[in-house]
This record gives structure tokens, C-alpha cells and sequence, in this order.
């Protein structure tokens, strides 16, 4: 009886499998499943299969078939700390991601944005990020700190769901840390917009029921006495002619 090609690889590799080292196990099945499988899920399904990566391998496929509508996820776009953005060294910032779901189902509870591989740039390897219903946006925000030597780095995250099984598109943070970088400050613009700028309630009140001399008196009152030395003055009378409308 002919073996399809697929699965005559898969027992070839089996095949070679001499280990015991679960550590070991529990990468070969990574290798076999692929992405979609992190360690944990793999050790949960060589446990219940007594440690036999060939039945493992296959319980899980059997129940991926079973539960083979995962949901759906799409970047939109990176709302803060764009790609290859210029960090200083051991500098704490937020970033943040924005996603949708394509639909046509909601996400299920317990979906999460998952570190998979690259740089540590954050105390957490996952966050929360569902429910989410169908054609819906949502922005997921993780604390990182860049790292203390200059370079490059990426770090690779993923949606999965509460069992463990990644979906959609892979997303990623790629900061660039350098002495001279500029992100400690852009991260600040929603604050430094507001230096410089005069308070409420330091505009000028005018009472629009009074009379002209009134509205001036109220505006020399709050701008101090010399403001008024400014108010359509002309030059070219004397003193005498001097006043506040001419």
C-alpha cells in the first residue's frame, strides 16, 4: 500500500526519533506541527499520549481538524513606535498595535497577544485581547524597554487562542537603539503641545450687554493697566484727543 508523500515524511521522521529527553520531544514536535503549536500545547498533548511524539502529533491534528475554524486577525498599522524607530538605551516605552477582526465570527474569550521569538523587550509574554466582534478594530498596547547596546532589534508576536493555537498575521516590534534616539520625546507630544499655551481662564471676558467703556474697563481689568496704553490709540492726535476709540 502507497503512503502519501506528506505523511511517508512524517513517519520517516518518526522514524529517527531516539530520544527520550522530553525537552527534546516536545521541540521535535514543534518541528513536525509547525508555528501554530507553542511548548506548551505540545507538552499537553505529548502528556496525554504518554510521551509518543507519533501519536501526538496525530491527536493534534485530529483535533485541529475538529476545530479547524480559528478566528481571523489583520495588522492595520503600528499607532505608536513605527519600524526601526530610533530608541535611546534602556528607555521604556509603549507599543502599541492596531488590529481588526476580518470576521465573519467573534474572537473567543481568552485570545491573546503572544511573544514568540526574537529580542525580550517586555516583562510579559502575553496580553489580553479578546473578544473582539467581526470587522471590529482594537488597539493592543504592551510596556517594553530597549535594550541597553545599540542595534538593531525585532521581536515576533502573535494572536492565539486560549488553547494555544496562533491566528492570522504575524506582527512585530523593530526598534532601532541608539544614543541620539528621538522616541522618549515623540512619546511626549500629547503633553509638550500644551506648554506655552494660556489657560481658559485667562482670556479676555467681554460683557456683551455693557456698554463700550465697560467692555474696555473689563478688559483692562484682567490684562493689567498698561494693556490699555495699546487700544486704538492714534498717533497722530494730541494728548488731549487721546482715548480709548479714536
Amino acid at each position: 500500500m502507497e503512503v502519501d508523500e506528506p505523511e511517508g515524511v512524517l513517519l520517516e521522521q518518526f522514524s529517527s526519533m531516539q530520544t527520550i529527553d522530553r525537552d527534546d520531544l516536545v521541540q521535535q514536535m514543534i518541528r513536525l506541527v509547525g508555528e501554530n503549536i507553542n511548548s506548551a500545547a505540545a507538552k499537553f498533548y505529548l502528556e496525554m499520549n504518554q510521551w509518543n511524539v507519533q501519536s501526538a502529533v496525530g491527536a493534534y491534528f485530529d483535533l485541529e481538524l475538529a476545530n479547524s475554524t480559528l478566528p481571523g486577525m489583520v495588522f492595520v498599522r503600528d499607532v505608536t513606535v513605527g519600524e526601526g524607530e530610533s530608541v535611546p538605551p534602556n528607555t521604556r516605552f509603549v507599543k502599541t498595535w492596531r488590529v481588526q477582526n476580518p470576521g465573519p465570527d467573534a474572537w473567543p474569550p481568552g485570545c491573546v497577544l503572544r511573544y514568540v521569538n526574537g529580542a525580550v523587550l517586555s516583562r510579559t509574554e502575553r496580553v489580553i485581547a479578546g473578544p473582539l466582534d467581526p470587522y471590529l478594530s482594537t488597539d493592543i498596547s504592551i510596556d517594553m524597554t530597549s535594550p541597553a547596546q545599540p542595534g538593531l532589534y525585532q521581536s515576533k508576536w502573535r494572536m492565539s487562542t486560549a488553547t494555544g493555537s496562533f491566528f492570522g498575521d504575524v506582527i512585530w516590534v523593530i526598534i532601532s537603539v541608539e544614543v541620539a534616539g528621538t522616541l522618549s520625546i515623540t512619546q511626549q507630544f500629547d503633553s509638550l503641545d500644551q506648554l506655552g499655551s494660556r489657560p481658559a481662564n485667562h482670556s479676555v471676558n467681554r460683557n456683551p450687554f455693557g456698554t463700550p467703556q465697560q467692555q474696555v474697563d473689563t478688559q483692562f481689568d484682567q490684562v493689567g493697566p498698561h494693556a490699555a496704553d495699546s487700544v486704538n490709540r492714534n498717533p497722530f492726535l494730541s494728548n488731549q484727543h487721546q482715548g480709548p476709540f479714536q
